[in-house]
């Protein structure tokens, strides 16, 4: 065979090359997706995703939303305006609940044998369905930016509270009422800094 020969003989088989091609293209997205929204989600919403004591009434609910909107943003304008695809925001999200999945069992579980549901992440998926079905309803990206957004915002809490309700039931504690999880944070000592410990709801976080 020359150098200038087709490598492929038919058509049929052109189009399965070019089928593998575009998976291959795929997966190899979905990744650097997955890896990007990661990192990002980690360095700004940090120790509030990491740990059920960091899970307060008040900056764990507007610290996440607000961090983890950019990369589903981004994904879902590109996929709408490009393909015309209603998933970006979702497929942003699902990239990113595997990620944490995989880091909290083989990082925090495997390696520091801290228990899963004490580090479990947060979800976004609720917000993000109704962020891509509202954009592929209306057609506006207007629309989307202020509803869609206000609802993915408004949808965290209630599509976490089945989670974490049951680890804020009240307990009493060497003569102190605290949660749950407070109480998974006395037994489980991590390293923290001043300006990390003055950053949860105020009255919470005893465990420093």
């Amino acid at each position: 065979m020359s150098a200038s020969q087709s490598a492929v003989r038919s058509r049929a088989e052109a189009v399965k090359v070019s089928r593998t091609f575009d998976w291959l293209i795929c997966f190899t997205l979905f990744f650097i997706i997955l890896g990007g929204y990661h990192v990002h989600f980690m360095l700004t919403g940090g120790d509030w995703d990491f740990w059920t004591d960091w899970k307060d009434r008040r900056l764990w609910v507007t610290v996440l939303p607000i961090v983890g909107i950019t990369f589903p943003a981004a994904v879902q304008a590109v996929l709408w305006y490009r393909y015309r695809l209603p998933f970006g925001a979702v497929l942003a999200v699902l990239g990113l609940l595997f990620g944490e999945w995989v880091n909290r069992y083989f990082n925090f579980w495997g390696w520091t044998y801290f228990p899963v549901n004490f580090v479990f992440p947060s979800q976004f998926v609720p917000g993000a369905i109704v962020l891509d079905v509202i954009l592929m309803l209306s057609n506006s990206v207007q629309l989307t930016a202020v509803v869609g957004g206000l609802a993915y915002g408004l949808l965290f809490y209630p599509g976490n509270w089945p989670v974490i309700a049951p680890l804020h039931v009240p307990v009493e504690y060497n003569g102190m009422v605290m949660t749950l999880a407070d109480l998974q944070g006395y037994h489980y000592v991590r390293t923290g800094t001043p300006e990390y410990i003055r950053m949860v709801e105020k009255g919470t976080l005893r465990t420093f």
